[in-house]
């Protein structure tokens, strides 16, 4: 079955760059952006209200469905590529972080009474 657009757990933005994102909030639905499941346990209709204001902004239609039946199996493949390399990040943010927590702390000892310069 197609992604249910008209299910409360749905959810579709679109950033700056063009990029759009389609995907179940629930994280049911492994092969999102093509696919939910078709008895879907958490399926809930999204609910009509008044007090709701709708822009003119379309959901962008369904990106092309790669060829063959291992659809869930590619996205796994590509989420543990992502997870595989954020170690990795994190360490190297957290590594310019200290750095420059160093150079600020250095940079503010000249300004501290009672401390002497170390030669």
């Amino acid at each position: 079955m197609a992604m249910r657009v008209e299910c409360k757990n749905f959810e579709s933005r679109t950033y700056a760059n063009g990029e759009t994102v389609r995907k179940c909030n629930l994280d049911l639905a492994p092969e999102a952006p093509w696919r939910c499941p078709d008895e879907c346990p958490k399926y809930e209709r999204r609910v009509a209200d008044a007090a709701w204001a709708y822009g003119t902004a379309v959901v962008p239609p369904t990106p092309a469905q790669p060829l063959g039946e291992g659809i869930a199996e590619l996205l796994d493949e590509a989420e543990n590529v992502v997870n595989a390399v954020g170690p990795e990040i994190l360490a190297e943010i957290r590594a310019a972080d200290a750095k420059r927590a160093a150079a600020e702390a250095k940079s503010w000892r000249r300004f501290l009474p009672g401390r002497k310069k170390k030669r």
